[in-house]
């Protein structure tokens, strides 16, 4: 049922016959260990001459068993490959799709802006302020670099400042993650097997992480968590990398995928409960909706469809902010609930009031991706004289009301 909402490709008839394979060998070598058991006792109980052909056919079965131990590891490596795959069922009221052209808006606010004359896209616009240097960027860093200078600077740590007291005051504990990661965190979190090729590797086998959920997650690894410190609420904060492999056509210069960049991300770990899971995304989302009104920006919020969620993921709201140059709404924030999709591979459990051990269930969504949000910013902010006005919100931190103007 998973695989069939989300559009993916899983042979469930192979994994079906390899756990068969996988119980049936297992059952025999216990059966191989019983009688080797009964042998055992036998030898001690016998004198010389009746213990040979107890050796004998001891030999034999340990012959017998080492095979059967061999195949079974190689059916393990594929079985457990496979379940690594299977994806997780989506909730009720996930809509059907066929792609994100089928997600279902759930929400707006704004309105689109009126210019009184012809706006200018985002690359325009900072190139001819000054803002950014893409240019020397894709001499230093290669395809998608990027340099940000004088107020682009400053807008991007005055976003940083504004996220970091938006989540203070909900009770969000900050935390700063790696993004240098080892291959079971990404295992862990879901991104493994199925997306390597957007990760960049080390010559060690490590992995830069696309996001801090990867690090804030794999924290809580293996740990029992006690209920009363349930639901755990983190703002994790890291460097981000991505290799945009299935994109390399799509916005090949500007702000909006770049291969490196700055992510503070809401990671939640709350009970085994789907109601209260239900209750944490909405916060979740409304947390970030907040973000977005709060910078005065037009956007909307949509249900992804189906073919347009991940393996782990239950169910993901996408909220994408108008962009006027392009007409259309980009995406800016990624929120989605995985019941205990992650926290299985991770292991991450509380003993509930009952007693028994659970293990938990965890969310995510974007506080804020930089320096994709600027683009919004900067396109709806801009003005006729060529300067871009700051939203309301940020003033306090960047100390003025517009960008552009010469000092």
């Amino acid at each position: 049922m998973g695989a069939k909402k989300k559009r993916l490709e899983f042979d469930v008839e192979k994994l079906i016959s390899l756990d068969d394979k996988r119980r049936s060998l297992l059952t025999e070598i216990e059966a191989h260990r019983a009688e080797q058991n009964v042998a055992s006792q036998k030898i001690a109980q016998a004198d010389a001459a009746g213990r040979a052909p107890i050796l004998e056919a001891m030999k034999t079965l340990k012959g017998e068993m080492a095979k059967k131990e061999e195949e079974l590891k190689g059916v393990m490596k594929d079985w457990q490959l496979m379940m690594l795959q299977v994806p997780n069922i989506p909730d009720i009221s996930v809509p059907e799709g066929e792609s994100d052209a089928d997600n279902r808006e759930v929400h707006s606010w704004g309105e689109k802006p009126v210019f009184p004359f012809t706006p200018k896209n985002h690359i325009d616009l900072v190139e001819s302020l000054d803002l950014v240097d893409f240019e020397k960027g894709a001499e230093v860093a290669g395809f998608r670099g990027y340099y940000l200078k004088r107020d682009a600077v400053t807008v991007n740590l005055a976003l940083w400042g504004m996220v970091l007291k938006h989540f203070l005051t909900k009770g969000y504990v900050p935390m700063m993650v790696p993004s240098m990661v080892r291959k079971q965190t990404l295992y862990g979190t879901g991104y493994l097997p199925q997306g390597e090729e957007d990760l960049y590797k080390t010559q060690d086998e490590d992995y830069l992480s696309g996001t801090g959920e990867v690090g804030a997650m794999s924290y809580f690894a293996d740990k029992i968590l006690d209920k009363s410190q349930l639901p755990l609420k983190v703002l994790a904060f890291s460097t981000c990398f991505r290799r945009e492999a299935g994109s390399h056509s799509k916005d090949t210069k500007g702000l909006i995928r770049v291969h490196e960049f700055f992510k503070w991300e809401q990671v939640i770990i709350c009970e085994a409960s789907h109601e209260t899971s239900v209750k944490h995304h909405e916060e979740l989302r409304r947390n970030s909706e907040e973000l977005l009104e709060k910078l005065g920006l037009h956007y909307h919020t949509v249900a992804n469809c189906g073919a347009d969620l991940g393996l782990g993921q239950v169910k993901k709201y996408d909220l994408e902010a108008w962009v006027p140059s392009q007409n259309t709404f980009r995406e800016t924030h990624s929120c989605s609930y995985f019941h205990d999709f992650q926290t299985r591979r991770l292991n991450i459990r509380y003993k509930d009031t009952d007693g028994k051990m659970k293990f938990a269930h965890s969310l995510n969504n974007t506080a804020l991706a930089s320096p994709r949000i600027l683009v919004p910013i900067f396109e709806n902010g801009q003005q006729a004289d060529g300067t871009i006005k700051v939203p309301e919100a940020l003033r306090e931190f960047v100390g003025k009301d517009v960008i552009g103007r010469p000092e």
